[in-house]
C-alpha cells in the first residue's frame, strides 16, 4: 500500500464488506444543503409511509421539497445530533431521520426499524467552498463524519500532520458540511500511525485531540497484525453498529452559559463544545 488511494480504498472496502456501509453516490451530494437529498426521502419513505403519504396528499409534485426544507431548516435550529435523536418537524408532524438499536431483544420492531438505517461512505465530495475531503460518512443521507486520510508510504510522504494542516487552513468552517454541530459531528485526520479528530473546524485555532489505542503506556498505536496501525479506526470505530451506538448514546454537546457585565449591561454568553467519546 504505497499510495493514498489505496488507503482509501482498502478503508472503503472494509466499510462496506464488514463494517455495514453502503457506498455511496457522489453525485447525489447537494453541496448547498450538505445532504445526500435522494437517501433522505428513501429512507422516510421506507421507514415511514404515513409521513410519506401525508407529503404527498398535500403536494405530490413538492413532496421532497418540503422534506428536504424542513430538514435542512431544523438542522440549523437544533442540530444534526438533536434530529438524529428526536427526529424534526415537517408540515406540524415528526418525521424520524434515524432509528437506534433498542434495549432489549423483546421488542423485534424495534429491532426491524434499527436494521433500515442506511449508512453510506462517499469519497470525494465536492463541498459547496471546492473542498474535497477523502471521505464523508452519512447516515439516512445526512453526513455525520469526514476523514481526511494520508499515507506516509506514499510518493508524497504526507502524515497525519498535513491531514491536520488541511481541515484548519483548505477547509472553511462556514461551508454547510463542515458547519459547527449542523452536519458532521466529527472530522478525523488519519494516516497509517495515528489519529487525530475535532469536533468543530475554527481555521487555524481548530484544536485536535488524538484517538489512538496508546503503546506501552505512552502515546501513538501497536502493531496491528497484518494491517496498518490505525485499523482500528474503520475495524472498531466506524462500523455501523459501533458508530450509531456512539451517536445515540455518547456523543454529547457540552452548552455552558454565563452572565457578563459590560458598560451597555448584562450580557449572556452561550459556549457550545460537542464532545466526541475518546478512544479506550
Amino acid at each position: 500500500m504505497h499510495r493514498e488511494i489505496d488507503f482509501e480504498n482498502d478503508i472503503e472496502q472494509m466499510l462496506i464488506t464488514s463494517g455495514g456501509y453502503h457506498k455511496g453516490n457522489v453525485k447525489g451530494y447537494d453541496p448547498e444543503r450538505a445532504l445526500f437529498p435522494d437517501d433522505v426521502v428513501a429512507f422516510v419513505k421506507q421507514t415511514q409511509p404515513k409521513a410519506w403519504n401525508r407529503l404527498t396528499g398535500l403536494d405530490v409534485a413538492k413532496a421532497s421539497t418540503m422534506l428536504i426544507d424542513s430538514l435542512t431548516k431544523e438542522l440549523h435550529a437544533k442540530g444534526a445530533l438533536s434530529v438524529l435523536r428526536g427526529g424534526f418537524k415537517c408540515v406540524g408532524k415528526t418525521v424520524r431521520l434515524a432509528f437506534f438499536a433498542p434495549n432489549t431483544e423483546l421488542d423485534p420492531a424495534a429491532a426491524e426499524r434499527f436494521g433500515q438505517n442506511r449508512l453510506t461512505i462517499v469519497r470525494q465530495v465536492k463541498t459547496q467552498t471546492g473542498a474535497i475531503p477523502d471521505i464523508v460518512l452519512a447516515v439516512n443521507g445526512l453526513p455525520v463524519a469526514t476523514l481526511e486520510l494520508k499515507n506516509p508510504m506514499s510518493a508524497t510522504r504526507w502524515t497525519v500532520e498535513n491531514a491536520k494542516y488541511q481541515y484548519r487552513f483548505e477547509r472553511d468552517p462556514k461551508d454547510p458540511l463542515f458547519a459547527f454541530k449542523e452536519r458532521c459531528l466529527v472530522h478525523f485526520a488519519v494516516d497509517t500511525e495515528l489519529v487525530y479528530m475535532t469536533t468543530k473546524l475554527e481555521g487555524k485555532d481548530t484544536f485536535f485531540l488524538p484517538f489512538n489505542l496508546g503503546e506501552n503506556h505512552g502515546a501513538g498505536n501497536p502493531l496491528a497484525y497484518d494491517d496498518v496501525r490505525t485499523s482500528y479506526l474503520w475495524r472498531q470505530v466506524l462500523p455501523r453498529d459501533s458508530l450509531m451506538d456512539i451517536l445515540a448514546r455518547f456523543i454529547h454537546l457540552d452548552v455552558e452559559e454565563k452572565s457578563v457585565v459590560t458598560n451597555k449591561g448584562i450580557k449572556r454568553i452561550r459556549k457550545e463544545k460537542m464532545i466526541f467519546p475518546r478512544y479506550h
